[in-house]
């Protein structure tokens, strides 16, 4: 993080320490979890550990592209995980866990490069598109959107690391 003037801390260093939080939670939560564990369905109804994560990466890599960055996937790759999909019940249709964490360690990567290179008067322009069909959606409104989505489901990833049989990740 880069030095905060008159000891406040600038806005997009503060998406940046979001993002770098939510990227190591998820990491955390996830290690030595299995593919097939990942898989496990919470009862009565949600998503896997799985979806979770391959849905973390497909909001990434929808916002890739606003912070001047190449996406990760190929176009398409993460149709599954998509917001609103069904539980991810049939393994066939997941991308293995291993593959998924690769994608999201390159993704968080590349989002964290395009916040550094993002100035600060960019955050007030219209944003390219609104999740809640805002059509007054700026840049700014529509990352602290995705970085509160984000957090969101990091702090899911907790519970099914659990669900999984795991030991909690995060004292």
């Amino acid at each position: 993080m880069t030095e905060a003037v008159a000891g406040s801390v600038s806005e997009i260093d503060g998406f940046r320490q979001l993002a770098g939080m939510t990227y190591q939670v998820v990491r955390m939560n996830v290690e030595g979890v299995t593919h097939e564990e990942s898989l496990s369905q919470p009862l009565p109804g949600g998503n896997c550990l799985n979806w979770v994560v391959g849905h973390l990466l497909n909001i990434y890599e929808s916002a890739l592209p606003l912070l001047g960055q190449e996406t990760v996937m190929e176009a398409g790759a993460l149709d599954r995980y998509r917001r609103g999909g069904p539980p991810l019940r049939d393994p066939a249709e997941a991308t293995d866990l291993a593959d998924l964490m690769a994608a999201w360690k390159e993704a968080s990567g590349r989002i964290d490069a395009g916040l550094v290179g993002l100035a600060p008067e960019a955050l007030d322009r219209p944003a390219p598109f609104s999740p809640s069909d805002d059509p007054d959606e700026t840049v700014r409104s529509l990352l602290n959107t995705i970085f509160f989505h984000q957090a969101y489901h990091a702090g899911q990833t907790g519970l099914l690391r659990r669900m999984a049989g795991k030991e909690g990740a995060i004292p």
